[in-house]
């Protein structure tokens, strides 16, 4: 008899079923907000902010206070600004949308298309107890080469044959104990200095490094490091985008179709 139940009538299963639901529901919308607060509001290619940048509102800001003395950050207001000037470096090649953008200038000097790079925080990316990660081996004790072709004192051969320099150093990330970069000493001819290329555009060979990507005359314009003995977030973008945007800047006939 329902009069002796307490709930009567009441169903507690599609209560409980409801429930469930809403508390997904808003899990969802927290999450998504959440997932806006870098890189929102989204723009437009023509920099423009876009009509259809999300269903749900940015979320309000957040401060986070940053290990190893490095203060706080909030977002998502106050995240890095927008590369100043980009706009100008680039035309459109149709007025309607969905057409692409050319270069006006020097794409891999002004990093844009595939040399484009993020607007990183301009600091050394740090491990646990707040050193630098990525570090030039020869500061490094007990780390040797374990497997594989040791590339120091090889020749670096351009995607154009010239050779530009040799490999003096590797870089680490120390914490995962891997080689993220490859230092090269420039040859007079193509540069002063050193410069950095990412172990991943660059191939080991028996008697030499290859480096496919750009051509000899580029290689004085790689972007340089402000610091001798650490790289920043923001400069290996900068150097990575430079490498991968010679796979299709360097040469005219790259940007043609491929078969």
């Amino acid at each position: 008899m329902t009069e002796d139940y307490i709930f009567g009538n009441l169903d507690l299963a599609s209560i409980a079923l409801w429930i469930f639901f809403l508390f997904f529901l808003g899990l969802v919308v927290w999450i998504q907000r959440e997932n806006q607060r870098e890189g929102y509001p989204l723009v437009d290619e023509d920099g423009s902010q876009a009509d259809a940048g999300s269903v749900f509102p940015n979320p309000k800001d957040k401060t986070f206070i940053l290990p190893h003395g490095r203060g706080e950050y909030t977002v998502p207001s106050k995240q890095p600004p927008e590369r100043a000037g980009i706009d100008a470096m680039l035309e459109a090649t149709a007025a309607s949308g969905g057409f692409p953008y050319v270069p006006v200038g020097n794409p891999l000097a002004d990093g844009v298309g595939p040399a484009s790079w993020a607007n990183r925080r301009d600091e050394p990316e740090l491990d646990g107890k707040g050193h630098p990660k990525i570090v030039p081996m020869a500061g490094l004790e007990g780390f040797a080469v374990a497997a594989g072709r040791d590339p120091r004192g090889l020749p670096v051969v351009a995607g154009d044959g010239a050779i530009v320099g040799k490999i003096v150093d590797m870089w680490l990330d120390e914490p995962e104990q891997l080689v993220r970069f490859l230092e090269i000493e420039l040859d007079p001819e193509f540069g002063d200095g050193t410069r950095l290329v990412p172990l991943t555009l660059a191939r080991i060979l028996r008697n030499q490094v290859k480096v496919h990507s750009i051509y000899g005359k580029h290689f004085a314009g790689v972007p340089q490091l402000k610091g001798a003995n650490q790289i920043t977030k923001l400069e290996e973008d900068k150097i990575a985008g430079y490498y991968g945007g010679g796979k299709l800047y360097a040469d005219e006939t790259r940007m043609g179709p491929q078969l």
